[in-house]
């Protein structure tokens, strides 16, 4: 493993996040990056190679031999020339074939250059997911973790799974992600309502004041939204992918709230029984 650099070493280095930009692409300096960060691992181009050509599926050049340039020439002509898509493709295959040190290099090599640059996705447990902006990623950080303390196991997959269809390549499922935020949201309130049948829409009708005003508001406008949006899709009306990003953000923060005030309700209950 290469040690580390001197600005990093002593605590200078810092970098500013970018404003995401891009999503849907693999720029220039991205597919040269990824080589880059490969080869610092004390990797040959023949190693790259074997990965570049199995992820695209198209046999090596059996006319190049030596590492340099041949090869290293190959391996760069087919990430530059390959779809968008399969560039991510790659940095997954790549990490798949690295040790444990080199993974945990690797991966902070991208995902810092993810972030200097503007690009929409980072690496999580060895695989390529959506990144949003700083409010998005708390949002999604604080929802799994709460919902795991509150023990609301089904309600964590189906934000997790919302996750996963705006991270889908080459086109997130923008519908998906709406319906399973919806859904995680649906099933935190029925919990905290008692209710495990109704629809949220129905939980705000039936128990009103059973989420604190303006909150209950809140959560039948976002129902309303996405059943429109998510569930009774028009013709020419698809949700746009910000949209889709915003109902994750928003409907994750409401979990939080309600997850946490579960928490607090279950924890007193405990307390009760206590016999001291």
């Amino acid at each position: 493993m290469n040690k580390e650099i001197f600005s990093k070493r002593n605590g200078l280095r810092s970098f500013k996040e970018k404003e995401i930009t891009i999503r849907e692409d693999a720029p220039e300096g991205l597919r040269g990056f990824i080589s880059m960060a490969f080869y610092d691992l004390n990797k040959q181009p023949s190693d790259l190679r074997a990965i570049t050509t199995r992820v695209l599926k198209i046999p090596p050049d059996t006319n190049n031999w030596s590492q340099y340039p041949n090869i290293y020439n190959e391996v760069k002509e087919h990430l530059d020339s390959c779809d968008w898509y399969s560039v991510y493709d790659i940095i997954e295959a790549i990490i798949q074939k690295l040790d444990s040190h080199e993974k945990e290099e690797f991966t902070n090599e991208i995902n810092e250059y993810f972030i200097i640059n503007g690009i929409g996705w980072k690496i999580v447990d060895e695989q390529i997911e959506t990144r949003g902006d700083e409010v998005f990623e708390t949002a999604i950080t604080n929802v799994v973790s709460v919902l795991e303390t509150a023990k609301l196991q089904t309600a964590k997959t189906e934000i997790k799974e919302a996750l996963n269809d705006l991270s889908r390549r080459p086109t997130p499922d923008i519908t998906g992600a709406i319906q399973h935020s919806l859904a995680c949201l649906e099933c935190v309130t029925r919990e905290i309502i008692g209710d495990k049948k109704s629809t949220i829409g129905d939980l705000m009708k039936k128990y009103p004041g059973a989420i604190p005003t303006p909150l209950d508001q809140a959560v039948t406008k976002i129902w309303g939204f996405a059943s429109e949006q998510g569930r009774h899709l028009r013709e020419g009306q698809e949700p746009e992918y910000l949209e889709a990003e915003l109902i994750v953000e928003v409907t994750s923060a409401i979990a939080v709230y309600l997850g946490k005030k579960l928490n607090v309700e279950n924890l007193q209950t405990d307390n009760i029984d206590l016999p001291f």
